[in-house]
């Protein structure tokens, strides 16, 4: 069987999934790179050393990868706006299985265009009853998806699946802390723009400083609110707890999530996945996030493997920050439960095992396991979806909930 991948360009989210997708194909899995990588990501490090062997480039070998897209028995595709790749095989009524984010990730209010909707129903819609299917990565795409009632019944989990490290959990825990004393460590890591809410960490630190809380907070980063933060923080005298590392590569921050008790993941609807949470999980990190966010229904059991506070309300934010800067018990239970949902669940080898189930449910073939068997695992001991699941239409009202319920603390 010849599975093919077409998606804008590899990178370091995509490459261990795609590297246990070529294994289990035994060589016959392509990636179709549609555009080289944009300067700002190589510099941010998602380049990677060298090209894996089974990536082709449709913008160097285009007849060779047309051929591909249309021959091959699976497509997956995802990652590109541009439909023409895939016209022929549309018309030629070929299996396809998309990968998405979010089709509003400023607002559903955005579905009334008339314009948008043409090109919904144009892209998704009129292929309702034809054998394309939707992973969806992030749990609010089968709402937006929904809402143009496109591939009802035919969508599944999805996500990005970053390198999944292997550590002897409670030794990385035990280590866990800043300086000799080990004071409650947080980190915040991302890009300083707008939505990702930079500001947020700032604020969580002056919560824990008026509190009498002694902790120790890096913020890596860099971008166009990096001045204003550091104001900020000096406005609130934070530099004895706080410093700003800028720019890290993501080896260094992997490092610096080994180090840290406190994750915070302050972006707002606009981030579709994440997938810093799964590297901040599998260090074994206690993760608080915003409910909004796409990867955190999917990931998160409130209470359980991380806490989650509701979009807007950073009052919420700031209190289960306190609480775990307080309670170490605690926090190493949410660490070891977030690391063992990456390991067991969210990784790129299980979901590259999950999907090749899936397909073969759909194809009616018999590709690694029985297609008979493919709802055996598909969640966790806890409830919370897999890879490959059948996805369920969250509400952004609904998913408002989830910062409220399955607290075991």
């Amino acid at each position: 069987m010849r599975i093919a991948f077409v998606s804008n360009y590899i990178n370091h989210h995509q490459i261990p999934f795609c590297n246990a997708m070529n294994e289990l194909l035994k060589g016959e899995f392509t990636f179709v790179q549609t555009e080289p990588m944009e300067e700002e990501r190589v510099r941010m490090g998602w380049h990677a050393a060298e090209r894996p062997e089974y990536v082709r480039c449709f913008y160097e070998e285009e007849e060779f990868c047309r051929r591909l897209i249309l021959d091959c028995d699976v497509l997956l595709f995802g990652g590109t706006d541009e439909e023409s790749y895939i016209w022929e095989r549309l018309k030629a009524g070929k299996l396809i299985i998309r990968m998405s984010e979010r089709l509003y990730k400023t607002g559903q209010w955005k579905a009334v265009s008339p314009r948008g909707l043409r090109k919904k129903y144009l892209d998704h819609t009129r292929y309702r009853k034809a054998p394309v299917y939707l992973l969806c990565a992030g749990a609010y795409v089968p709402s937006d998806f929904h809402i143009v009632r496109a591939y009802p019944g035919k969508m599944y989990c999805w996500g990005y699946f970053p390198e999944t490290r292997k550590y002897e959990i409670e030794s990385l825990l035990e280590k866990k802390g800043y300086g000799e004393e080990k004071m409650p460590y947080v980190l915040w890591a991302a890009r300083m723009i707008d939505w990702k809410h930079p500001e947020l960490s700032v604020e969580t630190a002056r919560h824990l400083k008026e509190r009498g809380i002694r902790f120790h907070m890096d913020i890596i980063g860099d971008g166009q609110m990096r001045p204003q933060m550091e104001e900020l923080a000096k406005q609130y005298k934070l530099g004895d707890s706080v410093a700003f590392c800028g720019y890290q590569p993501p080896e260094k921050v992997r490092q610096y999530m080994e180090k840290a008790d406190i994750f915070l993941f302050t972006s707002d609807r606009k981030e579709g996945w994440g997938a810093v949470a799964n590297e901040a999980m599998n260090s074994g990190c206690a993760v608080v996030a915003n409910h909004m966010i796409g990867a955190v229904p999917f990931l998160l059991q409130n209470g359980v493997n991380g806490l989650i506070y509701e979009d807007g309300k950073k009052e919420q934010l700031f209190s289960l920050a306190e609480r775990l800067a307080k309670d170490r018990l605690l926090n190493r239970k949410l660490g070891r439960n977030a690391y063992e949902t990456i390991t067991e669940v969210w990784n790129g080898e299980n979901a590259a095992k999950r999907l090749m189930e899936l397909i073969g449910k759909l194809s009616g073939a018999h590709i690694g396991t029985c297609a008979e068997k493919w709802d055996e695992g598909v969640r966790q001991r806890n409830g919370r979806p897999a890879p490959c699941a059948p996805a369920q239409i969250l509400s952004e009202y609904g998913g408002r909930k989830l910062a409220d319920s399955g607290r075991e603390m």
